[in-house]
């Protein structure tokens, strides 16, 4: 194992170690800021909780940006694994961590051979995990000014060590995030007749929702409306005056993505009407969909070896269009095979694969730099 290799896990079980939530990555972003530093890398703060790192070459040429995202989850992390996390209620449990590490471990591979023409931007970006997402502010911020090429890569345990996934058009779908308030009245449990049972009216609006996808949708448009939360009353024997579900939506397609807050809205509306409840919607359009270009995604297949796999796209979505839609680029996925699903208590991470990682940042730079 190489230096550059130990410091990577080394940097990685840190970062797991001290999670911080999106939009609360100051010590986060603050050592990442000290350890670029260290390498030799320019360094700026786009926002109070971001980074950005360049390597500039003596002599104009293409501008290259690589990124990472730094934030963890509000999870409490029950991995077992001896660098588990020490902040309860926290947890990288989606591999921000090794997304993290891997671009430092770039950065120091590209620092110490130097960028004899062009530019490497390297963008530790906050805030992925929480709509709208960093991406905006770090744009906003200029990062993406003169940029020729984006890459960026994630850790994805479905895909078994080893292998990488770079797939040219739509990758990765569009995710927006709702809440809706059902506001009825309140009563005593024993007399119903009295009251406007609200937990009733928000149980069959979660199964109403399901209709969206299975009968008011193209079944040849992918598209997923999923309750996550649910929360009403607070004892066994009172009838709430008040039920809140909060969700996410995930499409590709435009115009299903436009068309599902309007389904919403309108079977929300009729099912709460014949529960003699009122209905209210807020909804935020998220991150748009990852589309891979193909041309920059050929680029990154290029430097694949022999783990090389096409896999279709997902529902899941990431800010990283949102850089997309600044400069041709491609995000690829990173197989680091585990037992539990991203976003699990239990989430681990193989960490042989942040060698291969780390390699393609550097070999996708040098590619781009000619």
């Amino acid at each position: 194992m190489s230096g550059v290799d130990e410091d990577v896990i080394a940097w990685r079980r840190h970062l797991h170690r001290n999670p911080e939530v999106s939009f609360e990555e100051h010590e986060t972003s603050a050592f990442v800021a000290s350890t670029l530093e260290q390498l030799g890398v320019e360094v700026s703060r786009p926002t109070g909780t971001s980074v950005l790192g360049r390597l500039r070459g003596d002599a104009s040429g293409p501008v290259v940006a690589l990124r990472a995202d730094i934030d963890a989850l509000p999870i409490h992390e029950d991995s077992g694994v001896e660098f588990a996390s020490q902040r309860p209620g926290a947890m990288h449990a989606c591999g921000h961590d090794g997304h993290t590490a891997m671009l430092l471990g770039a950065a120091k591979t590209l620092a110490a051979e130097g960028v004899p023409h062009g530019e490497v931007r390297f963008i530790f970006q906050h805030g992925e995990e929480l709509a709208p997402g960093g991406a905006r502010e770090m744009i906003e911020a200029g990062v993406m000014e003169g940029v020729d090429f984006v890459y960026g890569c994630h850790l994805w345990t479905p895909l078994a060590y080893g292998k990488v996934t770079a797939v040219a058009g739509d990758w990765m779908a569009a995710a927006d995030f709702f809440e809706i308030t059902i506001t009825g009245r309140g009563g005593h449990a024993g007399l119903p007749h009295t009251a406007v049972d609200t937990v009733a009216c928000a149980a069959e609006l979660v199964g109403a929702l399901q209709h969206i996808v299975a009968r008011r949708i193209d079944p040849l448009q992918p598209a997923v409306v999923t309750i996550g939360s649910f929360h009403a009353g607070d004892a066994p024997n009172v009838i709430p005056g008040e039920a809140r579900l909060a969700g996410t939506a995930r499409s590709f397609d435009p115009d299903v993505r436009g068309l599902i807050p309007k389904l919403m809205e309108e079977i929300g509306h009729g099912v709460c009407a014949a529960h003699g409840a009122s209905f209210e919607l807020r909804y935020v359009y998220g991150y748009k969909p990852v589309v891979n270009d193909a041309a920059a995604t050929e680029l990154v297949r290029s430097v694949v070896r022999d783990e090389l796999v096409d896999l279709d796209p997902i529902m899941g979505g990431d800010d990283f269009s949102a850089y997309q839609a600044e400069a041709p680029g491609c995000y690829a996925f990173v197989g680091a095979g585990g037992e539990y699903p991203h976003h699990h208590p239990r989430f681990v991470i193989d960490e042989r694969a942040l060698k291969i990682g780390t390699r393609l940042h550097v070999d996708v730079a040098r590619r781009v730099l000619g």
